[in-house]
């Protein structure tokens, strides 16, 4: 049977690895995505019967969900509100489960994006009489991977 193929009893946790943002590693942070999705064309030419597809470009995107512990999500926003620049970020996640079958084949994971541009509601200020801990949740646009 193929080795990709088998039932691997080691798979990678989620749990395990690091978020770092400008540099600086994230303490609070509870969830990283990070998506690559093709802009894809279909079409097909005369005499096809089936469509072809071409990759002609890309968007990379992802989410950071953390837990608040810092003022870092005001102190963006207050600084394109005084200076009118947009934040430009370097987003770097590792993924690291020493237990995985994937780690003892191929070691840590790294993916770094850069020109990351948050996107979607930031949220300033949230109180819930039901809620618990506070989880901010921000999207991303990057412009490459290095």
């Amino acid at each position: 049977m193929s080795e990709l193929l088998k039932y691997h009893k080691n798979p990678i946790s989620l749990r395990e690895g690091k978020v770092f943002l400008d540099g600086y590693e994230i303490f609070d942070a509870v969830k990283c995505e990070i998506k690559f999705t093709p802009d894809v064309w279909t079409g097909k030419q005369l005499g096809d019967r089936n469509d072809s597809s071409r990759w002609l470009g890309y968007s990379i995107t992802g989410t950071i969900t953390r837990r608040r512990t810092t003022t870092w999500t005001k102190d963006l926003i207050m600084d394109y509100v005084n200076t009118g620049k947009t934040p430009e970020l370097t987003i770097q996640g590792i993924s690291d489960d020493q237990g995985s079958e994937f780690y003892a084949k191929n070691g840590s994971d790294t993916v770094t994006v850069v020109g990351c541009v948050p996107t979607g509601d930031l949220t300033l200020l949230s109180l819930d009489a039901d809620g618990q801990v506070l989880d901010d949740s921000f999207g991303f646009n990057a412009k490459g991977i290095v």
